[in-house]
């Protein structure tokens, strides 16, 4: 995909971590990365699947020559161990350039007194705690070169909520206010904060929520044509290789068939 002359050069040299990059729309960024910029960048991929990040890893590479890729086995919410494991980095990705606060769950459709609590707790941990910590974690390496970038996936339910998704939705609320404030306090200098919220998207996501339930998760999707990881991959990189004078802060995504969570053709 070309995303303009100048997008290649924009992101030259450029280190990015990506949280939750064994699959979905973590995978996709990173293929997307490679391809705009002709494989000219430093990945550093985080996932708990170390296996499917080593299969990533060789297929980038082998389609991509010069792109340099490091690999973490990494659950987020090991919060203590995310200043050890930037500390650790190999010299040439510690200079890290832009963050993309990628990994988050939904867990059941339950209504309010059903909902476990280990599934609430397992929601705000990943969705919100750890992208936090990320965040806090990260930004004193943006702020000693006054430049950077953090991208943060929200979700349309950070705009609407929605029956049974109390608690997924009460997540990404947060996380947009997070990223609000946070785009306020960065004002005086040139450190990016981006948020994608997309809607329908077709990954792993649903069969997460329903726990395996395969049938249960192919309805979310059935009769509709929705956004597909690379979609969204495209808009993150796009988002990034912009002027710096150009801060795309808010970008909500939705398959041309969907309005709102509520709005959906099925035609």
């Amino acid at each position: 995909m070309s995303l303009g002359p100048k997008t290649a050069e924009r992101l030259a040299n450029k280190t990015i971590l990506i949280t939750g990059a064994s699959a979905g729309i973590g995978q996709a960024t990173a293929l997307e990365y490679c391809e705009a910029s002709n494989g000219n960048v430093k990945l550093i991929l985080l996932a708990r699947r170390y296996e499917k990040l080593e299969e990533i890893a060789k297929e980038l590479t082998s389609q991509f020559p010069n792109v340099k890729v490091h690999l973490e086995k990494f659950d987020v919410c090991d919060y203590e161990k995310v200043e050890t494991m930037l500390a650790n980095l190999p010299e040439e990705f510690k200079d890290i350039d832009i963050l993309i606060n990628n990994a988050g769950k939904a867990l059941g459709v339950d209504r309010v007194g059903d909902i476990k609590h280990e599934d609430v707790e397992s929601m705000f941990a990943t969705n919100v705690l750890a992208m936090i910590n990320f965040t806090q974690k990260v930004l004193p390496i943006f702020k000693k070169k006054n430049s950077g970038d953090i991208v943060q996936l929200g979700s349309m339910a950070g705009r609407y909520s929605y029956v049974g998704g109390s608690v997924y939705c009460a997540t990404k609320h947060s996380l947009r206010s997070f990223t609000d404030a946070l785009r306020m306090e960065l004002i005086d200098t040139k450190i990016r904060v981006i948020e994608v919220a997309p809607g329908n998207v077709e990954t792993e996501f649903s069969m997460i929520r329903y726990k395996g339930d395969s049938a249960a998760a192919g309805k979310v999707y059935e009769n509709t044509v929705p956004l597909y990881a690379d979609d969204i991959a495209e808009i993150i990189v796009y988002s990034t290789s912009r002027k710096e004078n150009t801060v795309m802060a808010q970008a909500l995504v939705f398959p041309s068939c969907q309005a709102s969570p509520f709005h959906l053709s099925r035609a």
